[in-house]
């Protein structure tokens, strides 16, 4: 058996000795779409504060619009990234078995066959099952660059492991990446068409593929070594539990999941009494906000329900972002308010534009919590901005879940669609940039509402109360 050189960089939290990912694990637990020319990234901002991704309604038709598709009044492009020129060491996870980007790097070497089937489910967050997972690195010995999971296809369906070949091949050359491991779980009719495919189309494209392995029933067989004398055809026993680099990963608290239903199962929406709770404060939000509607009607002052709810939940969703900074929770009355809010593109795209990676772990407390309690029809936008943070903190898995969810809930919703194409294309957590300021934020909507009110004679201001009462 051929030595690894590959090396997985990590970052150690307060305890000693632990080993953790630095780089993004992008999950695909279905269909992969084909890569262009490059790896996706978000576009450049425009030259003028806003010009924010516009949401659709659920019920729209066709189901994959342009990421600028849009909608009536409502403004701007999200803070969500300019392109990173540089290949920047990328953010780690931070809870939940993650990875900590204020402590110091620990690099653990992946130097064979039983290192990487030791590493991988830390690479991952969870048990990989029955996946094929591709670790690529731009030279040997070099960081981790990338992480690939895909579900094994089906053997009856022989095309599916020449497209996912493919896919892989087009991300890691996207990536810059010239060496790269792979691993197969599974059975030998299942993983040998993905190995056979994926070691030529790497070959191909000059990326050197230093290990192909297939791994079932506590054994794992090569398909790039051939020497009978250290890989025998029964296959070669393998305990990842016993490992040193699963033993640190281990003592330092890091968390491997029992697969990735588990993993989705973390942020699944509240029943019981909790989801009774939420749907009783969600309807009373909204009977609060007609209330209100009601008694400025009577004093003579004219305002939308959706920019009363805007003004009052940027205040609510910052007072939420400072407490979970803080340590803090929030009850599930404050809870359905701010699902409540967040409908408000205005209030989304304040909360993103506030998305300091400085504290990407408070947020991501933040956003699961909202995310688990939100009704049916409120949880798009904190779902989203889940799978923002978690991509921030390179937990790529996590932030396809998070990103299924909002999917569910809106499969329309342009937030989400923009960031399942990012992170589909393979971008690094570098590129998760908030080029908008909350200000720049604020102005663009500021702009949009004078020129929507500058456009509404003043003998038609009556009509938006009417329709606002309606909705």
């Amino acid at each position: 058996m051929r030595r690894l050189t590959l090396t997985a960089t990590g970052r150690l939290p307060s305890a000693p000795g632990s080993f953790k990912r630095s780089f993004l694990p992008v999950d695909f637990p279905s269909g992969y779409p084909h890569p262009r020319h490059s790896v996706l990234l978000f576009r450049a901002p425009p030259k003028h504060p806003g010009a924010m991704t516009r949401n659709l309604p659920a019920a729209a038709r066709n189901p994959r619009p342009a990421v600028t598709a849009s909608r009536q009044n409502r403004p701007p492009q999200p803070p969500g990234t300019a392109p990173a020129q540089s290949r920047a060491r990328q953010s780690p996870r931070t809870a939940g078995g993650a990875l900590d980007a204020r402590v110091p790097q620990l690099r653990v070497r992946i130097g064979s066959p039983a290192s990487l089937l030791a590493v991988v489910p830390g690479l991952l967050g969870f048990d990989p099952g029955h996946s094929i997972v591709v670790v690529g690195t731009d030279t040997p010995g070099a960081q981790v660059r990338v992480t690939l999971r895909y579900d094994v296809p089906d053997p009856a369906h022989p095309r599916a492991a020449e497209t996912l070949a493919a896919h892989a091949v087009g991300l890691l050359t996207a990536q810059g990446v010239t060496t790269a491991v792979a691993v197969g779980y599974g059975t030998d009719e299942a993983v040998s068409p993905v190995a056979t495919a994926l070691l030529e189309r790497a070959a191909a494209a000059g990326i050197a593929m230093t290990e192909f392995l297939r791994a079932e029933n506590q054994r794992y067989w090569s398909y790039v070594c051939t020497r009978p004398e250290c890989c025998p055809p029964e296959g070669t026993p393998f305990d990842v539990t016993g490992h040193p680099a699963a033993r640190s990963l281990a003592a330092a608290g890091g968390q491997v999941l029992a697969g990735r239903d588990k993993l989705a199962a973390t942020i699944a929406a509240a029943d019981g009494r909790v989801g009774a709770a939420m749907r009783r404060a969600t309807t009373s939000a909204h009977t609060q906000v007609a209330r209100c509607l009601t008694r400025l009607d009577e004093a003579g002052t004219w305002m939308s329900a959706s920019r009363l709810t805007a003004a009052v939940g940027q205040v609510a969703v910052r007072d939420a972002i400072r407490r979970y900074r803080d340590g803090e929770l929030v009850g599930p009355e404050h809870a359905a308010w701010l699902t409540v809010a967040l409908r408000e593109v205005r209030v989304r795209d304040d909360a993103w534009a506030r998305m300091d990676p400085e504290h990407r772990a408070a947020h991501q407390r933040l956003w699961t919590d909202l995310t688990r309690l939100a009704r049916p029809g409120y949880v798009a936008a904190p779902a989203s901005l889940l799978a923002f943070c978690a991509w921030q903190s390179g937990d790529g898995a996590l932030a396809n879940v998070a990103l299924d969810r909002a999917l569910a809930d809106n499969p329309r919703y342009s937030m989400a669609l923009l960031l399942r194409q990012a992170l589909d294309s393979g971008a690094p957590p570098s590129m998760a940039r908030l080029p908008m300021t909350p200000e720049e934020v604020a102005a663009a909507y500021d702009a949009a509402e004078r020129e929507e009110d500058e456009a509404t004679p003043d003998d038609d201001v009556t009509v938006p109360v009417d329709k606002a009462r309606r909705k």
